[in-house]
């Protein structure tokens, strides 16, 4: 039997978080309160953790926020673009503003839990399956002692969490995840399969500042954040 530790990790802040814009699949990087959230998360999470790999989404906004834990951690980073978000179809890059002024009803039942016909978008359970087996392949190695961290997005996370634990076509029972944040889970395999357990759930350095999705309370000074940031 062989046991080890899971960190679902989101990436931080973009232009379209700030603007509540539905992202998807599209690739926008981190903004600067993104970098400033990646940089925070990534130290608390490495005051918490040895993570033993890390693999993030190859989606930009992922990939620097991940940038960050593995230079911390000093290790590789591996891209699986399997992790990347939920495709949204033609919603993605609207706000639910326009959404609702196009969709009504499509919106309606989107945000009721459903899944929304004729816009292109992913189910949940689509998602989860494409994300869970890559988190499964990438786990099967997991030893006692490791923590694999998964450096993806909230609602792939989400659907992620739920499919590990079993829940079939409830997996939209977890709600969203802060910026830089993460979930947490512990695994037993057995002649069995693996079995998941959530121990942890939107953890994350919120007490960093008085807003944490606003960014920092006082501005780092330039050469600050140049030393810390990655290449």
């Amino acid at each position: 039997m062989t046991a080890g530790r899971l960190l679902l990790w989101r990436h931080g802040r973009t232009a379209h978080n700030a603007s509540a814009r539905l992202q998807g699949q599209v690739d926008i990087p981190l903004d600067d309160v993104g970098r400033w959230q990646a940089r925070t998360a990534a130290a608390r999470l490495l005051a918490r953790h040895e993570p033993t790999q890390v693999v993030t989404s190859d989606l930009s906004r992922a990939h620097a926020t991940a940038e960050f834990l593995a230079r911390g951690a000093g290790l590789d980073l591996a891209v699986d673009p399997r992790l990347r978000e939920r495709g949204f179809g033609i919603w993605e890059g609207l706000t639910g503003d326009e959404i609702v002024a196009r969709w009504p009803d499509e919106f309606a039942v989107w945000r009721s839990g459903g899944e929304p016909a004729g816009v292109g978008a992913e189910s949940r359970a689509e998602v989860a399956e494409r994300v869970g087996v890559a988190v499964e392949e990438h786990a099967t190695a997991l030893d006692r002692s490791d923590t694999l961290v998964v450096v993806s997005h909230g609602s792939a996370i989400s659907s992620t969490v739920g499919r590990l634990l079993g829940l079939g076509d409830r997996l939209h029972v977890f709600t969203g995840m802060l910026n830089a944040h993460w979930a947490e889970l512990s695994s037993t395999t057995h002649e069995g399969g693996t079995a998941w357990r959530l121990t942890g759930y939107n953890l994350g350095p919120t007490d960093a500042s008085s807003d944490w999705n606003a960014g920092p309370d006082t501005r780092e000074s330039d050469a600050d954040a140049e030393t810390r940031d990655p290449d």
